[in-house]
């Protein structure tokens, strides 16, 4: 199809109308951008840059020094109390009180490091802090049970609730301690069984470990036997068995007939021993009561004997 002259005419006017517009606007685009760089203010563009790099060097340098020299107190703090041989700390629990010292100090120079590092680059911080603080309380209820196992596993080391190897009993576990952590608590229990303990759910502590053990052992009467005579005989076996255990803090004590409420007569001896000892000092001298008594002619009655 052809097209006639005056269309053609008209055609190329278009085009030259088109390209003398698009060089127009990259023209005025060029103009904008040069008098933008004739107008920019650079000797006070540099001396910002020079003044913000000057700052976030000295906060930089002063941070620094203030986490070297904390974490040097710090340290220092736990040597001199290694030094002091006090029994009452475990190596365990000290080094996990250091390294959360060292933790905290350190989270809280880096977030002070932060806040100043922003505010200097004219962040507006009060704004990340107020998004901070509504993903902290979404986040805080989905970890509620967590923090709360930590700030509870802080108290317990420092208090010295317990360390590990002592025979201790948390609700329903008992056995001796294998582990302390922040969030849970490892007790390895009589037949092996390692109890992972949330720390949350420690409310009671019973230490067997700290102080001194009682063996308590009730022995039933023999109802046609005289009852001087068979506390004569348990006081021979406590004079010699007693200088063989050097575990027992005060030597075993009669202290006479008892009736522990079940209907029957006991003799009652208690025997103070060293934490962990009591168990099988209270065994051998049972078995050494029952021997002796037997020998001379009793007979101890089938029912129950109470150990406690």
């Amino acid at each position: 199809m052809y097209k006639s002259k005056k269309e053609v005419t008209h055609l190329y006017f278009a085009q030259s109308n088109w390209f003398l517009a698009a060089k127009g606007k990259n023209f005025f685009k060029f103009n904008v951008f040069q008098r933008y760089i004739e107008n920019f203010d650079w000797d006070k563009a540099i001396t910002s840059l020079l003044q913000t790099l000057g700052s976030l060097v000295l906060v930089s340098l002063l941070f620094f020094i203030v986490n070297f020299v904390g974490k040097r107190l710090i340290r220092r703090g736990f040597e001199s109390r290694k030094k002091s041989n006090n029994q009452h700390l475990s190596e365990n629990r000290k080094a996990t009180i250091f390294t959360l010292s060292q933790n905290i100090f350190h989270y809280a120079i880096l977030f002070f490091y932060l806040y100043a590092v922003l505010s200097i680059l004219g962040i507006p911080v009060g704004t990340l802090i107020t998004g901070a603080g509504i993903l902290s309380v979404a986040l805080g209820l989905g970890a509620q049970g967590f923090v709360t196992d930590i700030v509870t596993g802080f108290f317990i080391l420092l208090e010295e609730q317990f360390s590990v190897g002592e025979y201790v009993k948390l609700g329903a576990v008992q056995g001796t301690i294998h582990a302390i952590g922040l969030r849970t608590t490892q007790i390895l229990g009589y037949d092996g069984t390692l109890h992972f303990v949330p720390n949350r759910s420690i409310t009671i502590v019973s230490n067997f470990s700290r102080n001194d053990m009682r063996a308590l052992i009730d022995i039933r009467v023999d109802p046609n036997k005289d009852i001087n005579q068979m506390e004569r005989i348990i006081s021979q076996v406590n004079d010699r068995l007693t200088p063989q255990y050097s575990e027992i803090t005060i030597p075993p004590q009669i202290l006479g007939t008892v009736d522990p409420g079940n209907g029957t007569l006991v003799v009652r001896v208690t025997i103070y021993t060293k934490n962990g000892a009591q168990g099988s000092i209270q065994r051998e001298f049972l078995a050494a009561y029952l021997a002796a008594l037997s020998e001379a002619g009793f007979e101890i009655p089938a029912a129950p004997i109470n150990l406690e």
